[in-house]
């Protein structure tokens, strides 16, 4: 009786032990990709890998291109079509100003509007940029209005606002390196020598984009500074 109550010990035990431990506590359920099936990316799943994992380095000397994008940015308080082109000159020679205090910068150019679409994608932007050999492109927009209060005729003060985005594209890599979003304001009043009221709005927001962008350029030229 004695052996027999020993076979049923062992049998009972080799069952209860039969399933591994490896199948729940060791099982590794770490995850390093995306498990989504995603049909509209463009950069493969090996693609993220590598750029996440990987090192860069902007090169020591940078041919920089320049190219605004359009948003829609309300155009009534620039008067006329002749004003609000050479208006939106004086922005990107302000970049290009900028640009110009970094020695890493060899040299500086205006990307034009015909090279591109209305609404560019990256990927033209690049191929445009590869057109005039550039290194690095800035891509940058501009949204600026009045403070709804400030557009009453009876209040003497107008204060208008500018925001600013931009990127920096790496044109060999396709990688941004750099952005920022900077918002400034301005406000003044109508000035005697100014015509009409719409000749002080036109003042008053390009004031406050001109604010923007100093400051925008100027973070520009600290980051590679410290590159």
């Amino acid at each position: 009786m004695a052996i027999a109550f020993l076979i049923a010990s062992c049998h009972t035990t080799g069952r209860v032990s039969a399933v591994p431990e490896s199948d729940y506590g060791n099982a590794d359920t770490s995850i390093t990709q995306s498990l989504f099936n995603d049909k509209g990316s463009t950069i493969s799943e090996e693609g993220i890998q590598r750029i996440l994992d990987g090192s860069y380095k902007l090169p020591s000397t940078l041919r920089v291109g320049i190219i605004r994008l359009e948003n829609g940015s309300k155009k009534r308080y620039y008067g006329s079509d002749e004003e609000y082109s050479k208006t939106q000159q004086s922005y990107l020679d302000l970049f290009a100003g900028k640009f110009s205090q970094s020695p890493g910068v060899k040299s500086v150019s205006i990307i034009p509007d015909i090279l591109t679409s209305k609404s560019p994608s990256f990927t033209t932007i690049r191929e445009a940029a590869v057109r005039m050999q550039s290194d690095v492109v800035l891509v940058y927009s501009i949204n600026s209005d009045l403070y709804s209060k400030y557009k009453i005729f009876s209040n003497p003060d107008m204060k208008a606002y500018a925001t600013i985005q931009l990127v920096l594209l790496d044109v060999r890599t396709g990688l941004i390196p750099f952005s920022t979003v900077v918002t400034k304001d301005y406000l003044s009043r109508k000035k005697k020598e100014e015509l009409d009221l719409s000749e002080a709005m036109s003042r008053v927001q390009k004031e406050a984009v001109l604010a923007a962008i100093d400051e925008a350029g100027q973070k520009i030229v600290e980051f590679l500074k410290a590159k």
